[in-house]
């Protein structure tokens, strides 16, 4: 085996960090400590970073509480995943695997009161929805894109049950998190020996880190850093999701349906969506549930063309898995595959009805047009572009209705 396969490091991670902001009497000082988990009667930390060649270790938070300014960092008084119990693993976690699961918490965190899954891939995710059984919840998440849920990292709200379990094993994946399993929940999972089971009894404490705030580093190349407090999604209450209005040289344009409730209710969901997904990135959301997610491109009409496409292929996929038990990529026949792939353009890739949320201003209407033409029937974005006008003119032409946040959410 070639050695970039295979970790050729020491564990050379110390087992305590500490790092110091101020100096003198302005001198604060936060204490992490090394996690590590026994597997297979060995003490393990992580298995290697994003690659196998390199070394990196997972470490808590276990005092401090540091404040610049008005803003206070995050207490360690419930940690997440750097607490979590390791209760099966064939593999000890790596570092795609806790980040992974990191970003699932980071949009679970807005979803407490209702079941709810975020599945995981490279830090975003590929299908989030909320159901009134954590079961459902995982099948929407999952058939919202389940090709690229394949190998992914399954963030639950609720206590694993064994009908999800169940479904959970009828497909692959790496990781699941959740508060707690079940005793019938865990006899399924023992038959996938490799499937991480991570418990997280802090889940309990989630909703408390809306509206928490951590010190994000970001390190350069020549080993500098950037340090910035961490991103908040606004609230959006009603007063915030009316229709969108702009004014340039006296003459204001002004959207004019107003959002149904339904409307109201999938912008709340696809805007704490759209936070924990890597910019620009434009998503399509319908009753609490992706349709499908852009994540990750260089501008904004091509996003949303990318997010559409997607639609198309994932919902003729879905189709095609639901009828035959075989996903689009394995039909043998090309007729096969041609009907599932017209039965989604009929439907406009499920895209009819579905909201549009952009986490940066449309800065010309050609984007927001992409969802148009397909019924989308709401967009929800920040503002504030030269062009909001011709957006909103776009908007009524199609009799859709848009709102506005007021806030960019970029995530890089």
């Amino acid at each position: 085996m070639s050695s970039i396969y295979r970790t050729v490091l020491p564990d050379s991670f110390p087992n305590d960090l500490r790092i110091t902001f101020g100096s003198g009497t302005d001198e604060q000082t936060i204490v992490y400590e090394k996690v590590t988990w026994v597997v297979n009667d060995e003490e393990k930390g992580l298995r290697y970073g994003e690659n196998p060649d390199q070394e990196a270790a997972l470490y808590r938070p276990v005092n401090g509480n540091l404040v610049l300014g008005e803003v206070r960092h995050v207490s360690p008084e419930h940690p997440l995943v750097s607490e979590a119990d390791l209760l099966q693993s064939g593999k000890h976690p790596g570092k795609i695997n806790l980040t992974d699961a990191d970003a699932a918490l980071n949009i679970l965190r807005y979803f407490t009161e209702t079941p709810a899954c975020v599945i995981v891939k490279h830090n975003n995710p590929s299908g989030v929805a909320l159901g009134s059984s954590l079961s459902e919840a995982y099948h929407r998440a999952l058939m919202a894109d389940r090709i690229a849920a394949f190998g992914g990292a399954i963030g639950l709200n609720r206590e694993v049950d064994r009908e999800t379990a169940e479904r959970i094993v009828a497909y692959y994946a790496e990781l699941v998190v959740a508060p707690e399993y079940s005793a019938g929940a865990l006899e399924v999972f023992r038959g996938k020996k490799n499937l991480r089971l991570l418990r997280i009894a802090n889940m309990a404490h989630l909703n408390t880190y809306v509206g928490s705030r951590y010190i994000d580093f970001k390190s350069l190349v020549d080993g500098g850093i950037i340090a910035q407090w961490s991103y908040q999604p606004r609230d959006l209450p009603d007063d915030i999701l009316v229709p969108a209005a702009s004014e340039r040289d006296g003459v204001e344009t002004r959207v004019i349906r107003k959002p149904t409730v339904a409307e109201q209710i999938d912008m709340r969901f696809g805007w704490f969506v759209e936070s924990g997904v890597t910019s620009n990135s434009v998503i399509y959301v319908k009753d609490q549930c992706t349709v499908a997610i852009g994540t990750g491109e260089q501008d904004r009409v091509g996003v949303a063309r990318i997010a559409r496409d997607k639609a198309y292929w994932k919902l003729a996929d879905r189709l095609a898995f639901e009828e035959t038990g075989t996903g689009i990529e394995e039909l043998t026949d090309p007729a096969d595959r041609a009907r599932f792939e017209a039965r989604s353009a009929e439907l406009h890739g499920g895209l009819s009805g579905s909201t549009m949320i952009s986490d940066a201003f449309f800065p010309f209407p050609d984007g927001a047009e992409v969802g148009l033409s397909e019924g989308v029937t709401a967009i929800l974005q920040p503002g504030g572009a030269i062009r909001d006008a011709a957006v909103i003119e776009s908007v009524n032409r199609y009799g859709a209705t848009m709102c506005f946040t007021g806030q960019r959410s970029f995530r890089h």
